[in-house]
């Protein structure tokens, strides 16, 4: 998780916090959190790239749409940062 840039973290918490979204419904949520559009070229290359690192699995909807989930490895990571960010948030 350390070498994932902090939109990639992110797309990594919407997916898991989603059941099976589509591309279009983590593009909604993160442009509700970042409060400006996100481009698809942004979207989808990083997708892509949490897919090629084992963190997150694409599946097909249909012929035009495609879902996410996260793996049991991308589980774990955010699992483990979540620990590591309460060592530091804990009073």
């Amino acid at each position: 998780m350390y070498d994932l840039t902090g939109f990639q973290r992110d797309l990594l918490y919407v997916v898991a916090g989603l059941e099976e979204p589509h591309g279009l419904a983590i593009k909604e949520e993160l442009e509700d959190y970042y409060e400006k559009e996100i481009h698809h070229g942004r979207l989808y290359p990083n997708l892509d790239t949490l897919v090629d690192k084992g963190l997150v699995e694409k599946g097909k909807q249909d012929r035009r749409t495609n879902y996410y989930t996260l793996t049991r490895r991308g589980r774990r990571e955010l699992d483990a940062r979540q620990s590591w960010e309460a060592d530091y948030l804990e009073d």
